[in-house]
């Protein structure tokens, strides 16, 4: 019989510091019905001090304590990031130190905004193959330590923040992650990029001057094919499982912009009733996005056992992709 992953608990952090669109109103040229409109974001939290370990080490800690799990017994730790702790050691390594995580093998995983779905099917692959029984699947980002604050085309848009999840062998035929599918194109990389810190570029008086270590998107390029990659990726998912826009029950997409999210819904059939929807208070946490919908929507007691779930994602590659997962938590 197939060994289906299934998420068998999930958390998230954000941190307490919030910057709202008035407060960006003070630092570059915008206004809070601007960003508004534009993007539905209203406010995003930010990791004052600290790392991106350090965002994801409270939302792993309340899935150790839910669970009541021996960290020892964690056999994978997959962090899904573009704001690593470090090059090296990855931050996946620093964290299973910090839990003391010691049977787990540990690595980053970079695809940006799609990452957590990346890092999700590479999870529950090894719980499919028989290879794992216990991982940690992370996406977590402090993309506040790659913005620059005087561009206000990017700084706009992004927060701070973690989610995780525990994948682990489904006790119940044809519940947990049933099936995906991930794309990637490179012609994207000029759209959305930071071109600074890498061997590419490393790190110099002349590269910090010309700011090649801050984020720059193109965002009409990435819009249009953000709406396209999403839509066309979540639709493929649904046919291929025979799923209607009925018997979703939930859209759960990368939180970029509300007006990707509407687009996806419409061309899904998706009424937004069944969109989750959380980028008006965080902004785009990168990796963390969809974990921490899935975490919050859980805590609310809004996802019920058995309801069909589309997680829908496209991000800096261009990279994107659709998972189809059947809830099987309480």
């Amino acid at each position: 019989m197939k060994i289906n992953a299934t998420i068998t608990a999930v958390s998230h952090f954000v941190p307490k510091d919030k910057i709202t669109n008035h407060d960006l109103e003070k630092l570059v040229d915008t206004n809070d019905e601007w960003i508004r409109s534009r993007t539905g974001i209203s406010e995003r939290r930010i990791l004052k001090n600290g790392a991106t370990s350090d965002l994801a080490i409270p939302a792993i800690k309340k899935i150790i304590e839910q669970k009541n799990l021996d960290p020892l017994e964690i056999d994978a730790i997959i962090v899904a990031t573009v704001t690593p702790d470090m090059f090296f050691p990855s931050t996946a390594c620093i964290i299973q130190q910090k839990i003391v995580a010691k049977n787990a093998i540990a690595f980053d995983l970079s695809a940006a905004c799609s990452g957590f779905l990346y890092a999700l099917v590479v999870g529950a692959q090894m719980i499919e193959s028989g290879s794992r029984k216990k991982v940690l699947v992370i996406g977590a980002d402090k993309m506040s330590s790659i913005l620059d604050y005087k561009d206000r085309n990017t700084c706009i848009l992004f927060g701070d923040g973690a989610g995780v999840v525990l994948l682990e062998p489904s006790p119940i035929e044809n519940y947990g992650i049933i099936d995906h599918r991930l794309y990637s194109d490179g012609s994207g990389a000029e759209f959305l990029y930071m071109k600074g810190s890498g061997s590419l570029n490393p790190p110099t008086h002349e590269t910090i001057d010309k700011g090649l270590h801050y984020l720059v998107q193109d965002g009409k390029a990435v819009f249009k094919e953000a709406v396209l990659g999403m839509a066309n990726v979540s639709v493929e998912v649904m046919q291929r499982n025979n799923l209607t826009s009925e018997t979703v029950d939930w859209l759960v997409p990368h939180q970029a912009n509300l007006r990707i999210i509407d687009a996806c819904a419409e061309r899904m059939g998706i009424d937004k009733s069944k969109v989750m929807i959380n980028i008006d208070r965080y902004g785009n946490t990168t990796a963390a996005t969809i974990p921490i919908c899935l975490s919050e929507w859980h805590e609310q007691g809004k996802i019920k056992k058995g309801q069909n779930l589309i997680l829908s994602s496209f991000g800096a590659g261009y990279t994107w992709g659709a998972v189809y997962i059947k809830w099987s938590i309480d």
